[in-house]
């Protein structure tokens, strides 16, 4: 197959691996991601992941604050005249004067399987709704949101044990390998893409603070999957009088007792190791891992060290 022109554009650690791909199997000759941000308590000015492996492979980056108009990315893609530009969580959306540039058009590695969750944050809600399984699209990009005709898709499960860190990483992957295995009959075409049913379509925004908060009068169950969607980033959050408790680690449990004439978000009960958490609809969450503020997370065991008794004490407080 002769050498193709290929231009990436992604930014977080989701993409790494795709980028990896196409480095090792076609050669990449521009990365396209966000710009370099103020992370941490420091606010230390850090690249995006994309960007640390494009250097380190020599490779040229572009870091547009809004590509959309953004003259000089434009004029550079045009005069590089790619055979295709692959997006991965890039992160903002790519004007049709770009997507009509490449030979090949341009394609998405989206992590669902569309028409569902079309939108900046798939992964978390595949989880927060309680799918039992999401996927990887690849898609040719149109101007309205992952919208575009699929052109392949794999599917992976979601298990009770995984959270956003470990489901991510498996997308990844999938995303990679699917991409590695779909690139040749594009450029052969050998594909037949299909037209995605706008009526089946959802939506997954981007996760807002409103999202973080546990509302205690839903299920164990839909609590259980708020806390590992959000885990490990940015955590399901209450209060414990004045201050943010984030539960990171938790199990639907049953229990013989009754519990139906407590508020929701009573500690119902601890052990040695676990504290119980009445929801709605008389379940009953079993939470492992919190942190509280200004602590790092921790097991319940350890938050329990001080021996205090917190059955009876109502979570939400002051805040609800």
């Amino acid at each position: 197959m002769d050498k193709k022109k290929i231009v990436f554009m992604g930014t977080p650690k989701f993409a790494v691996p795709v980028l990896e791909m196409l480095i090792e199997k076609y050669g990449v000759d521009l990365v396209i991601t966000q710009p370099d941000k103020k992370v941490g308590r420091k606010k230390v000015l850090t690249a995006p992941p994309v960007k640390v492996i494009a250097e380190e492979k020599g490779i040229k980056v572009l870091q547009p604050e809004k590509i959309s108009n953004d003259e000089n990315v434009l004029a550079e893609l045009k005069e590089l005249n790619p055979d295709i530009i692959i997006t991965a969580a890039y992160g903002q959306l790519v004007p049709e004067s770009i997507l009509e540039i490449p030979k090949y058009k341009c394609i998405n590695v989206h992590g669902s399987l569309l028409p569902k969750l079309r939108g900046g944050a798939p992964i978390q809600y595949s989880i927060l709704e309680d799918h039992g399984k999401t996927g990887i699209t690849i898609m040719y990009m149109v101007k309205k949101l992952d919208a575009g005709d699929m052109i392949s898709k794999v599917e992976v499960d979601i298990l009770d044990s995984d959270n956003y860190e470990s489901l991510h990483d498996k997308l990844s992957i999938a995303g990679r390998d699917l991409l590695k295995e779909t690139l040749p009959n594009i450029f052969t075409g050998n594909i037949a893409p299909e037209k995605q049913d706008d009526s089946l379509a959802t939506f997954a925004r981007n996760i807002l603070r409103e999202d973080e908060k546990i509302d205690w009068n839903k299920s164990a169950r839909e609590i259980f999957n708020q806390v590992r969607a959000l885990d490990p980033t940015p955590g399901a959050f209450t209060y414990l009088d004045e201050d943010i408790l984030k539960i990171w680690s938790s199990e639907v449990v049953e229990l013989e007792e009754n519990y139906s004439a407590e508020k929701v978000g009573t500690i119902i009960k601890q052990d040695k190791k676990h504290i119980y958490i009445l929801c709605g609809e008389n379940t009953v969450l079993k939470v492992k891992e919190l942190q509280i503020s200004g602590k790092k997370r921790m097991p319940v065991v350890n938050f329990l060290s001080n021996k205090k008794d917190y059955v009876g004490t109502i979570l939400g407080g002051i805040n609800e």
